[in-house]
């Protein structure tokens, strides 16, 4: 990773785990990181439980809208982190993968979303020791 790396956050709906994984490693890395999500099949919205629990700890993603996985976000990112979408995500030689395993925040309400996104605050902060220190 020369220069700024890359991180890319997957999940199928692109709604709730990686949009949560993406606003936490911007908040808490600022621009020491390049930052991206998407989804295999996007949700038509940012889950509002995710969009509630995330404002909790002053972070709005209120604006933020799922978009589609391509190979070209794949491609430009230095690591690209999997949550529960399994082998939809393309692989290319040289790319760091990692597969988070956090509950899916659908259909939940924003007591069950708390424990989800400090549990990926702590694997954002274990990933920026890693890759940003």
């Amino acid at each position: 990773m020369a220069g700024k790396p890359s991180v890319l956050f997957v999940c199928v709906h692109n709604a709730g785990r990686s949009q949560m994984a993406a606003a936490w490693l911007t908040h808490l890395a600022g621009d020491r990181v390049e930052v991206r999500s998407a989804g295999s099949n996007p949700a038509d919205a940012v889950n509002p439980a995710a969009v509630e629990a995330m404002a909790e700890v002053g972070i709005d993603i209120s604006a933020e809208t799922p978009k589609v996985l391509t190979v070209d976000a794949v491609r430009e990112s230095d690591v690209c982190v999997t949550m529960g979408c399994g082998d939809t995500c393309p692989v290319f030689p040289g790319k760091r993968y990692l597969d988070w395993q956090p509950a899916d925040p659908a259909g939940r309400g924003v007591a069950a979303v708390r424990p989800i996104r400090d549990e990926i605050k702590i694997l954002v902060e274990g990933l920026i020791a890693e890759i940003a220190p």
